[in-house]
């Protein structure tokens, strides 16, 4: 038997809106290793986005050894996978290598090649039991980057990075299985599988070149597991051993409802058991409020509301993403907002204006006009309408018109 904890999209050394989220990930992290100590994992796999950033800071860096160093301690024997995904630094997630290898830490950037052929002994990472024995083989396989994939010759239908990406991994699978046979085996991915629900602003489409998900049958149905990472909300794609284990904590307002945690993963012969255990949440993440916008004046009495204590730390201060219901001008909104939250103990990580939808008449769109056909009130009007979401009042026409006269 081999239980391994499956975790992805740590993002460490993330920002929002220029907050730090540190102590959050310190929190966390800590969770998360008590997790993996308390079901005695065999092994432990980051799926891909360790760090947020392709050059992450000294204090990120330091999080990840940190982070390493409780997991040996708490797990002697454990392996510990790590994956690069599209936002790491692939060469970073090697360079310890030589160090990683005396602590049974294996770190994967790109795909290595030993004569043009896959190189095995990088990719296929042998994963014991609790008893010492090998239970199962994992193929490391970090994100695809462009010089990662085969050139395929000829024409075809779909995207050609997508048909690179497949063969990539039939590739790989087949040489995996040319070394270890009908053995469990365990495959990783830092993609988007087709079928997978994205968080809107919080992940990029990582394939380019036409269609930007691969789909689930690119994994036989004789692997035991397919961890992935890039996407944040946890979920199966296809079928049920595919999947995102998520984020650690929402890292966007669109993260807010999501489940986050870590797959727990047992093997026994040919039967694969999954289970999704919760994170707990760090720092509160409001949306205020819950549904819908609210009035401007009734901003200062919500955010009251919260009975926050003035004392609370500042790294503990809830994080809040306002939406504000308006119908006419909004000049000054942001300033007015950002002087109620300085009286709270809160972050202001987002303010958005909610406009009520108004049913527009479909009509044949008229020609296109040149610039010089164009009357400079109707480019006013426009550009004014785009800043400020609302028509001009005839105060602004009155000042425009006074203001072009004296051209």
């Amino acid at each position: 038997m081999l239980t391994l904890l499956h975790t992805a999209d740590w993002h460490l050394g993330a920002q929002l809106q220029g907050w730090p989220r540190e102590a959050e990930h310190r929190k966390v992290l800590r969770a998360l290793v008590a997790i993996a100590a308390e079901r005695r994992v065999d092994a432990v796999i980051v799926a891909g986005d360790i760090f947020d950033s392709l050059n992450p800071s000294a204090e990120a860096q330091k999080l990840l050894y940190d982070t390493l160093k409780e997991l040996r301690a708490a797990l002697p024997a454990a392996t510990i996978v790590l994956l690069a995904g599209n936002h790491d630094p692939a060469g970073r997630i090697e360079a310890p290598r030589a160090l990683f290898d005396l602590v049974n830490v294996a770190g994967v950037g790109v795909i290595a090649r030993k004569n043009g052929e896959i190189d095995a002994d990088v990719h296929l990472v042998p994963l014991r039991g609790a008893g010492g024995a090998v239970e199962a083989h994992l193929l490391a396989v970090p994100y695809p980057r462009a010089a990662d994939l085969p050139v395929l010759e000829g024409e075809n239908e779909g995207s050609p990075v997508v048909r690179s990406v497949r063969a990539l991994y039939g590739e790989l699978i087949a040489a995996a299985r040319a070394r270890i046979g009908a053995a469990p085996l365990i495959v990783t991915g830092h993609l988007h599988v087709a079928g997978g629900l994205e968080s809107e602003g919080a992940e990029r489409r990582i394939l380019v070149g036409g269609e930007h998900a691969v789909p689930p049958d690119m994994f036989p149905p004789d692997v035991a597991y397919v961890a992935l990472g890039h996407l944040h909300r946890p979920q199966a794609i296809g079928r049920e051993n595919i999947r995102y284990s998520g984020s650690l904590f929402p890292l966007s307002k669109t993260e807010i409802d999501y489940r986050h945690g870590v797959s727990i993963v047992t093997i026994r012969e040919a039967e694969t058991t999954i289970e999704h255990v919760p994170l707990p949440r760090p720092t509160a993440c409001l949306r205020i409020p819950p549904r819908g916008g609210m009035a401007r004046n009734d901003v200062e009495s919500a955010f009251a509301a919260l009975a926050l204590d003035p004392a609370t730390p500042a790294d503990e201060k809830p994080f809040i993403h306002l939406t504000i219901a308006a119908e006419g001008p909004i000049v000054g909104l942001d300033a007015e907002i950002d002087a109620i939250a300085e009286k709270f103990p809160i972050r202001l990580a987002s303010l958005t204006v909610e406009r009520p939808q108004r049913a527009e008449t479909e009509a044949p769109a008229p020609a296109a006009l040149r610039l010089s056909e164009r009357q400079p009130v109707e480019l006013f009007r426009e550009a004014f309408a785009l800043t400020h979401k609302a028509e001009p009042t005839a105060e602004h026409l009155t000042l425009f018109h006074s203001a072009a006269m004296e051209e």
